[in-house]
């Protein structure tokens, strides 16, 4: 046994002691970079670009000016109860290990499956997504690498997976080789995001002819979904908050990374909540310019109502190229970050012994980085992704917004939990220095009352085609979301009944530390 003596500790070193680990990750991110990372994820030159056609077409311009603001701030209160668990439990397990410590093992257990499939849902949407939009600048400059033709769209799909796999094999080589060049490349990322999202607001204010009338932004509907006008109130607008909901998750990041954040109890706890509200802000800025430059109605429609259909439908070539690529490198930098946090999730919920493999997911580098946990987490991605190679007649990868649900749905859910929990131990929670006080008491039970509706809403069918009782019913327009996660909770329910509640006891501590002794590792 290894004992360290108490004055020898960093503050940070610890509280992660106290909390039954050893600092083993390098503790080399400031709290602009805790910040920073879970802004990144959010990227609003992502889930905004990527997702808009999900809400033009369900809900069309009222989805978008109105729906973003109200859901953000629905969105704030799950993100303020996160932040005074992360203030309290500052560790890379994050919300498993909060699960864990106020519920038991079996919450941690649950909890931290649905926390990872979600992440892994992050990973293959965001990178999958910035796949979509690298595909589209390439075809704008006519490239043709000879087994690959950008310049057409004969082969859109397949093109589009094989960039999402490089993107894939870029964003792992990266997190392996270097925690601090990660770090550096999130604080840049912060720069192209407000930078990136400035130049694209002020493109589309001053080159269209034209724009918007401020009736249409914030009053026109559109259905274009397949479901009758009589649903467009409470079945077709909801599908439309998929585009907020899914823009505003993996800000649980600044969590995963605490155990590398310097004063992490208040930097991680800061780091959920002020990205959310900063990429609101952000966020509602750029769609507004987005809406408003959105005048070509029947050419957007014919464009499945993406953002792309807006941008080359209002913007000369050269233009429409260069808002294209400034939002293909924010989602370059939105798509690495996701893949540190899921590595990082991926190795603490090994490192408690809960994952199979676990020994090699927990492995670090000479880096000190879990470099087999971020292999792992891409080839997960990849292969949950592996749908969206097929699609309809116009190419169009319908699995890709199955994954989009999985993704808000495991997370929400695994948001939740711990929420729960906390709301439900009441006055004799423990608060780390950021903490809600008595607010609490409303702020929880809010938060969880709006995700179980979320939750509800995106395991619905996005189309008629994917009712399985209509005549127009085709399995790959299948929103197979429910099933992905249905499934995976019946699996680790087995699992937990038969084996697991025998044997994973939740976190694993390896020191214990008093005031006395100091750190002891077991």
């Amino acid at each position: 046994m290894t004992q360290v003596a108490p004055k020898e500790l960093h503050d940070d070193e610890r509280r992660l002691a106290e909390l039954g680990y050893k600092q083993d990750l390098q503790r080399a991110w400031s709290g602009f970079s805790n910040f920073a990372i879970s802004f990144t994820i959010i990227s609003v030159l992502a889930g905004c670009f990527t997702t808009y056609g999900q809400a033009w077409n369900n809900g069309g311009p009222i989805a978008i000016s109105w729906g973003w603001p109200i859901i953000c701030g629905l969105i704030l209160l799950v993100a303020f109860s996160m932040a005074e668990l992360v203030s309290a439990y500052p560790t890379a397990g994050g919300i498993y290990y909060w699960a864990s410590t106020l519920g038991g093992p079996r919450w941690g257990w649950f909890t931290g499956w649905l926390n990872w499939v979600g992440l892994i849902g992050v990973v293959a949407s965001v990178d999958y997504g910035c796949a979509q939009f690298l595909n589209a600048t390439l075809s704008l400059y006519s490239l043709n690498l000879g087994f690959a033709n950008f310049g057409d769209s004969a082969h859109v799909l397949s093109e589009t997976f094989f960039l999402f796999a490089v993107i894939l094999t870029l964003h792992a080589l990266i997190n392996i080789f270097s925690s601090p060049l990660v770090a550096l490349f999130n604080n840049i990322s912060v720069f192209w995001h407000v930078a990136g999202v400035a130049a694209i607001v002020l493109i589309l204010a001053f080159v269209p002819d034209t724009h918007q009338s401020v009736d249409f932004v914030f009053t026109d509907r559109i259905n274009n979904s397949g479901f009758g006008g009589g649903m467009f109130w409470f079945y077709v607008l909801p599908l439309g908050f998929l585009l907020t909901m899914y823009t505003q998750t993996g800000y649980d990041a600044s969590a995963h990374i605490s155990e590398e954040t310097k004063g992490a109890a208040k930097a991680a706890a800061q780091g959920v909540w002020r990205s959310v509200f900063w990429s609101g802000v952000g966020g509602w800025i750029v769609l507004l310019a987005i809406t408003f430059a959105a005048t070509d109605v029947a050419g957007i429609n014919k464009g499945a109502g993406s953002s792309l259909a807006v941008f080359s439908t209002a913007l000369t070539p050269g233009w429409d190229k260069m808002v294209v690529l400034i939002a293909t490198i924010g989602q370059l930098f939105c798509g690495m970050a996701c893949v540190t946090s899921c590595s990082r999730m991926t190795y603490a919920f090994s490192r408690d012994r809960a994952m199979p493999g676990w020994r090699l997911w927990t492995r670090l580098n000479h880096h000190r980085v879990p470099a087999y946990a971020v292999v792992f987490s891409c080839v997960c991605a990849l292969l949950m992704t592996a749908p969206a190679l097929a699609g309809d007649a116009n190419g169009a990868p319908y699995a890709f917004f199955a994954v989009v649900s999985i993704c808000v749905i495991g997370l929400y859910i695994a948001y939740v939990m711990p929420v729960f929990l906390r709301w439900r131990k009441g006055d004799d929670f423990e608060p780390g220095p950021w903490t809600l006080g008595a607010k609490y008491r409303w702020i929880n039970p809010a938060a969880i009352i709006w995700v179980a509706i979320c939750v509800i809403i995106f395991c619905l069918p996005f189309t008629p085609a994917a009712v399985p009782w209509r005549d127009e019913f085709d399995i790959k327009y299948l929103n197979y979301a429910p099933v992905t996660v249905g499934g995976l909770l019946l699996i680790v329910g087995v699992w937990w009944a038969v084996r697991a509640k025998h044997t994973f006891k939740g976190p694993v501590r390896t020191v214990e530390f008093d005031e006395a002794a100091g750190v002891v590792e077991r």
